[in-house]
C-alpha cells in the first residue's frame, strides 16, 4: 500500500505521495491514515466543477484538479487576477486549500499551478514560463519521469531542446505529446461539465458546419427544444451557454443572460443569433449544445384582456442591450438599505437579480440634485411649509405643499451625520412646477442642523 495523498503537515514530516505506507508508519509512529476514496474524490471534483460554472461556461474535473476555460470571461470578474482571488477565497471559505494559474494552454496552467511561482502568464510567454519547471510538471507517469531524470533531464527547457526522434524511440510518443500540449503545439480539448438536471438541448451534425448562416438555422430549433424542456419543469432561463463543439476537439462558447427568467424561444434565439460573429468554427463544428446554467421557477401568469393594450415588456430591450453592449455597460437603479435619499439608490448591472429591498412609500423626485442646492426660503417655524423660496435668482411662490417627511441620520455613521435631521416638503409653485425641499435641523437641538433650506430634487 502506498500514500495516495499527503497534507501539508505530513509533507513537513517528510512524507510524500507514492511512499510505501509501512515506510511512512515507521517514520512517523501513530500516523493517522484514512483509506483513499477515488470514486468519492471524482464525484466531489465533478460537483466542484459544476459550482465553478458561475465563473466560466467551460469547466471540467481533472484527475487532481479542475479546468476552467477563462477565455472571454475574465472581464466579468474585474480581470484575471481578481478572478483567481475570488475563486481561491471562496474555496478557502469552504476549507479547500487550492492553487491556481492562468495560461494559454491547459497543460501550462496545470504545470504552473503545481510547480510554478507565477499565477498569470501573458500570451506568448508560455515557453519561457515553463522552461525552468521540472519535467514532472508535464503530467507524465512516474516511470517516464524517473527515466528522464536518469538521463539527466531535469527541466522542461532541457527536454524541449533535445532531438525528438531519440526521445520517441526510448519513451514513446506520450512524453513529446504532453510537451506539445503544454506549449500549445497540439490542441487539448476539454469536455465541459453539465450539472445534473440542467435543462439542455444538443444537436449533432453529419457534416461539420462552417458558416454563421448554418449556426443561425440551428439555434431556433435548440431554443425551441430547451424551452419545451423548461416548460415541463416549470422553469425559465436566466443564463444560457451555447457550446460549439469543433472537430478538433475544442469547444467555443457563447453566454447570454436575461434580466428575468424566460422561456420564450424567439427571444432567446435572437439573443444568441446576435452573438454568432464571435465564434470561430475552425475546421468545422460537429455539434451545438444549448445549456440553461441558471434556471429559476417560472409560473404562468394571467395576461391582460384581449381588448386592453398590452404593457410594453422592457425586459426584452434590456436583454438585447446588455448582451450586445456588455453587462457592465447597461445599468439600472436599485434600492439600498438607507433612508438618506442620496444613499438610498445605487447603480447595478441591468441583469443583476433584484435584492428584495423595496422602494419608499413616499413619492420621490425623478431627478436628485447632487449636491443639494441651497435656497432662500420663508417659512414659519417649526412645522410650516415654505411660503416662497428663491433658487438661482428666481423667486417661486408656493401654492401647495405636502409634508413634512422627517429623515434622520443613520445611527452607525459618525456623530455629526448620526445627529442630522431633515424635514422634507413636496411643494408646487404658481406655474405648476414641483420641487423637493428640505430644512436642515429640527428647530430644537442645534446639533441636528442649522435650519437652512435646500432644494434636493425636481419632480
Amino acid at each position: 500500500m502506498t500514500i495516495a495523498a499527503a497534507d501539508a503537515a505530513a509533507q513537513a514530516l517528510g512524507l510524500h505521495t507514492g511512499m510505501a505506507l509501512a515506510h511512512a508508519q515507521a517514520m512517523v509512529p501513530g500516523l493517522v491514515v484514512a483509506d483513499a476514496d477515488p470514486a468519492g474524490d471524482a464525484d466531489a471534483l465533478t460537483r466542484l466543477a459544476a459550482w465553478c460554472l458561475r465563473l466560466s461556461p467551460l469547466t471540467a474535473p481533472d484527475t487532481d484538479g479542475l479546468w476552467i476555460d477563462a477565455t472571454g470571461c475574465t472581464h466579468l470578474h474585474a480581470g484575471e487576477s481578481a478572478m483567481l482571488d475570488t475563486l481561491l477565497a471562496r474555496l478557502a471559505q469552504d476549507g479547500i486549500a487550492a492553487t491556481a494559474a492562468i495560461a494559454d494552454t491547459p497543460g501550462a496552467a496545470h504545470a504552473l499551478a503545481r510547480y510554478g511561482r507565477a499565477r498569470i502568464i501573458s500570451p506568448g510567454k508560455t515557453a519561457a514560463a515553463l522552461a525552468p519547471l521540472p519535467v514532472a510538471a508535464l503530467r507524465l507517469d512516474a516511470d517516464s519521469v524517473a527515466g528522464l531524470r536518469r538521463l539527466g533531464f531535469e527541466t522542461i527547457a532541457q527536454l524541449d531542446a533535445t532531438p525528438r526522434a531519440p526521445l520517441t524511440r526510448r519513451f514513446g510518443a506520450a512524453v513529446l505529446w504532453r510537451l506539445d500540449q503544454a506549449l500549445g503545439r497540439v490542441e487539448e480539448p476539454i469536455t465541459p461539465t453539465i450539472p445534473p438536471d440542467t435543462p439542455n438541448a444538443r444537436a449533432a451534425f453529419a457534416e461539420p458546419l462552417l458558416t454563421a448562416e448554418a449556426f443561425a438555422t440551428v439555434i431556433p430549433h435548440l431554443a425551441q427544444r430547451l424551452c419545451a424542456d423548461m416548460e415541463r419543469s416549470g422553469r425559465g432561463a436566466r443564463r444560457l451557454d451555447l457550446l460549439f463543439e469543433r472537430v478538433d476537439g475544442t469547444v467555443q462558447a457563447l453566454r447570454i443572460a436575461a434580466a428575468r427568467a424566460t422561456r420564450d424561444p424567439h427571444h432567446l434565439g435572437r439573443l444568441l443569433a446576435e452573438q454568432i460573429e464571435r465564434i470561430d468554427p475552425g475546421l468545422g463544428v460537429e455539434a451545438m449544445h444549448l445549456v440553461a446554467l441558471l434556471a429559476e421557477p417560472l409560473a404562468y401568469t394571467q395576461t391582460a384582456a384581449l381588448t386592453a393594450a398590452p404593457e410594453p415588456d422592457l425586459a426584452i430591450l434590456v436583454d438585447r442591450l446588455a448582451n450586445r453592449l456588455g453587462p457592465g455597460r447597461v445599468w439600472r437603479a436599485t434600492a439600498v438599505e438607507s433612508d438618506v435619499p442620496e444613499r438610498s439608490v445605487r447603480r447595478v448591472a441591468a441583469l443583476t437579480p433584484p435584492t428584495g429591498r423595496g422602494w419608499p412609500d413616499w413619492p420621490r423626485p425623478t431627478r436628485l440634485l447632487t449636491p443639494p442646492q441651497p435656497v432662500d426660503a420663508v417659512a414659519l417655524m417649526p412645522d410650516h411649509p415654505p411660503a416662497a423660496f428663491t433658487w438661482r435668482h428666481h423667486r417661486h411662490r408656493v401654492r401647495r405643499a405636502d409634508g413634512p417627511e422627517r429623515i434622520t441620520g443613520e445611527w452607525w455613521r459618525r456623530n455629526p451625520e448620526r445627529m442630522a435631521v431633515r424635514d422634507y416638503w413636496q411643494v408646487e409653485d404658481e406655474t405648476g412646477r414641483r420641487f423637493w425641499l428640505y430644512r436642515r435641523g429640527d428647530g430644537v437641538d442645534p446639533a441636528t442642523g442649522d435650519l437652512r433650506w435646500f432644494l434636493h430634487g425636481v419632480f
